[in-house]
């Protein structure tokens, strides 16, 4: 293996790329709010992206002592102390509104994670509701604290955000489920595992449909965010409908992961127009 590969394969097993995605959506939320730029924020859901996810990747392995711990793991778990570090000086930086409510979603992610009740298992393998937790989870980083940080009103466009993030995350979620439905559980019972991939592509397309005419029910619609949405829309869409069982873990893992990135790219460069 290349030393290039080796690196990029470390950059995506080390969740950094995902907490770049969780970071841009945050970014996306202080955009969307006219939120002050202000950077402990984002640097907590980054950092909190990067600790929570390696926890949920590679405890159970660990625990059930399925993997060994070679060079590339002990690199990750320096990285996510690294990280916790990081989140936790940033968590010191939020309000105290702001700590309580994600230490809520802490310990919703622990639930996802581990089985707290005996002969039970943990929430990430009951049946049909993995998609809500995450979606859930990243909606409330991404969207929910940032808002609640910033101190500002809550209008009915903050809610309404919240329909719209949970709809986008539920889609690029079953991104996700389609290319892994051949080495998911039977049990957990996915959305394309129970309405069949060409159902799941037709129900993700209805559902971005009405991500993007939410945005009409906003108290003040901006023609720039109805023009990057629909770039989003359909770039999304194009990703969910070209999903299939062999494509590559880099569709996901790098690429559908890299959606919201490009999202907050795009914004920024229609700013500048």
């Amino acid at each position: 293996m290349t030393i290039p590969k080796r690196l990029f394969d470390f950059y995506l097993d080390s969740s950094i790329h995902v907490a770049l995605s969780c970071y841009a959506l945050v970014r996306m939320t202080q955009h969307m709010f006219q939120i002050e730029d202000s950077q402990h924020m984002p640097n907590f859901a980054f950092f909190g992206t990067i600790v929570g996810y390696n926890f949920v990747k590679y405890d159970a392995l660990a625990r059930t002592k399925k993997i060994n711990m070679g060079s590339h793991l002990i690199a990750i778990a320096v990285l996510s102390f690294i990280a916790f570090i990081g989140a936790a000086i940033s968590f010191y930086k939020l309000e105290r509104i702001t700590q309580v409510v994600s230490i809520a979603f802490l310990a919703l992610t622990l639930l996802y994670t581990l089985p707290f009740f005996p002969n039970t298992r943990n929430a990430r393998n009951w049946t049909g509701i993995k998609i809500y937790i995450v979606s859930l989870c990243w909606v409330g980083v991404t969207l929910m604290l940032p808002v609640l940080d910033s101190g500002i009103n809550l209008t009915s466009d903050f809610y309404w955000k919240c329909l719209q993030r949970f709809l986008l995350l539920f889609v690029l979620i079953t991104i996700f489920e389609i290319i892994d439905l051949k080495n998911d559980d039977p049990n957990l019972q996915t959305v394309p595992q129970k309405m069949g991939v060409k159902r799941t592509k037709i129900i993700g397309i209805i559902l971005l449909i009405i991500f993007y005419f939410l945005e009409f029910l906003k108290l003040k619609i901006e023609i720039s965010q109805l023009i990057v949405n629909v770039v989003l829309v359909i770039t999304l869409a194009l990703f969910l409908w070209f999903a299939n069982e062999n494509r590559s873990k880099y569709y996901t893992s790098f690429w559908a992961e890299s959606i919201p990135i490009f999202w907050f790219l795009v914004v920024l460069f229609v700013d500048r127009i």
